[in-house]
């Protein structure tokens, strides 16, 4: 039986806190840019990639050993060190309220990253459930030449365009047609979409 549930967050605003420097912490936390989240990284060492990214503000890096007090008021906690007894204390130390991952035990994990690919407001995750990263990220590389970059600038069109027309069109058979119109592979390849948008809605 499969028992995650997949779920997209909104992490603006809240603290997530990684314990540990290497390079899966900085996985972690190079995947948790741009999510407007607060990242700290607490760790005696770390990459040189996530020092840079502390020495220009975009995280904060405790710059020693972990302690029970650092994910208070954590919203996510990763777990990330090469220590399982470590890891495991930091599962052990958070609240049960508070969500966990543990790079080396995902079944004792509250969450799981998908392997994703990101394409403006377009997100689309994989996961095989731990059962196999490698496909994973086989399919993720499938879906990236499937999904290439027209995909950032269509979905902004999308939605502006749903906006004006649930302003515009009041008859709901007629709306859910033009929706169903402008996600077509015929919008995407369209060299003006505005104005095949207009023409829908003067029709």
């Amino acid at each position: 039986m499969n028992s995650n549930y997949p779920i997209m967050l909104r992490l603006e605003g809240k603290r997530v806190v990684v314990i540990g420097g290497g390079r899966v912490a900085e996985r972690k936390v190079t995947g948790l840019l741009g999510t407007g989240s607060l990242i700290t990284v607490i760790s005696p060492q770390a990459t040189d990639e996530l020092k840079g990214l502390a020495g220009s503000g975009l995280i904060e890096w405790l710059e020693r050993s972990f302690s029970k007090e650092d994910i208070e008021g954590a919203f996510l906690i990763f777990a990330a060190t090469n220590d399982n007894v470590l890891n495991q204390s930091i599962r052990m130390a958070a609240s049960e309220q508070q969500l966990v991952t543990i790079a080396d035990d995902p079944e004792g994990s509250d969450f799981h990253v998908p392997s994703h690919i990101q394409r403006g407001r377009l997100s689309i995750a994989v996961s095989t459930g731990g059962a196999s990263p490698t496909l994973a990220r086989k399919i993720r590389e499938q879906l990236e030449h499937q999904f290439d970059n027209q995909f950032e600038e269509y979905l902004e069109f999308l939605f502006s365009a749903r906006q004006r027309i649930l302003k515009e069109v009041k008859d709901p058979s007629r709306k859910g047609k033009i929706l169903t119109a402008i996600a077509s592979e015929e919008f995407l390849k369209s060299p003006n979409r505005e104005a095949d948008l207009s023409r829908l809605l003067q029709e």
